[in-house]
């Protein structure tokens, strides 16, 4: 059988930082009452929830269908090259850092490290994040500061607001702090060098392995990257962010703008579909598919042009 756009059903992941706002700003069912930090809304994990394929993972299809799914440019057997998740902390996430692909292959074995950015979702009066370490540490005091558990004092915070977008280049040192969500495209890697936990114990009640030698040895000590701001952009189309790893566009259909618009993959480009606000459809040969806020659309690579429409705001990621 031929591809089809796919809505997708997310894997979701419990965390010890994690809440329930995934669940009441963002609609999605959580089938515990657990504190849920996660939802990998386009992972080789998700599965499909509409026609055909229904019931089957990504990582399934991906063996099945090969470059038509994933495009030309990517191999198969290394799964999905992006992730797209919404997380949700309660609790400051730990102080992390990523190697960047010739780390992760000489540290890991990996075939790709980990650039990620963030968008900001929804975010509490004065909510903060950890950008960078302040300008001047060095790796020994770094390391130093970690046996202390005394990092926090090093680190170069910042408050943002719903529309502020933040790209996390491999090396750099960030975590998420309380009252913030966000929506993260990455390099699909879980190579992550967790540097500081804030004296914090796991789920289980033990204290979250650090990786001090190989995370002080990646982080990148002298950029502090900047925050875009985008809540006031009301074109139908907003730059949110751009890396030699993926692109990410702001859709906003409405009235003013247009409730329709034609995207092709050009046979070579999957494209990733994320509903921040309102509903929509995604329009495809003979297929259609409506879908809501919190919900994300896979578009196979093979596809070509397609159409989206309604009042919505879209998150659409795709490799440049």
């Amino acid at each position: 059988m031929s591809l089809y756009p796919f809505l997708l059903n997310p894997a979701l992941h419990v965390k010890v930082w994690g809440g329930r706002k995934l669940e009441t700003i963002m609609g999605k069912h959580l089938p515990t009452n657990e504190p849920y930090g996660e939802s990998w809304e386009m992972h080789d994990t998700a599965t499909v929830a509409n026609d055909d394929e229904a019931g089957r993972s990504l990582g399934d299809l991906l063996k099945q269908y090969g470059h038509d799914l994933v495009g030309k440019k990517n191999n198969p057997a290394e799964g999905f090259p992006l992730l797209a998740k919404i997380l949700d902390p309660s609790d400051w996430l730990s102080v992390q850092v990523h190697p960047n692909d010739e780390q992760a292959k000489e540290l890991e074995g990996d075939p790709r490290g980990k650039t990620e950015a963030w968008y900001v979702l929804y975010a509490e009066p004065g909510a903060k994040l950890v950008k960078a370490v302040k300008p001047g540490t060095t790796r020994e005091a770094m390391a130093q500061a970690i046996r202390d558990n005394t990092l926090e004092n090093l680190l170069v915070y910042d408050e943002v607001e719903v529309g502020d977008v933040l790209l996390n280049n491999a090396g750099g040192i960030h975590a998420l702090g309380p009252g913030i969500m966000i929506y993260e495209i990455q390099q699909s890697s879980d190579v992550t060098y967790r540097l500081y936990d804030w004296g914090r114990m796991d789920l289980d009640g033990k204290p979250r392995t650090l990786h001090i030698d190989k995370g002080v040895k990646v982080s990148n000590l002298d950029v502090i990257p900047p925050i875009t701001h985008t809540a006031g952009n009301t074109l139908p189309v907003v730059d949110v962010v751009h890396c030699p790893y993926f692109v990410t566009l702001l859709h906003q259909l409405n009235p003013r703008n247009g409730t329709r618009i034609t995207l092709d993959t050009h046979g070579e480009q999957f494209h990733i579909l994320t509903c921040i606000e309102g509903e929509g459809t995604v329009s495809a040969g003979d297929t259609q598919v409506d879908f809501k806020k919190g919900q994300t659309v896979l578009i196979p690579a093979n596809q070509g042009e397609y159409i989206l429409s309604g009042t919505t705001r879209v998150l659409r990621s795709f490799q440049p």
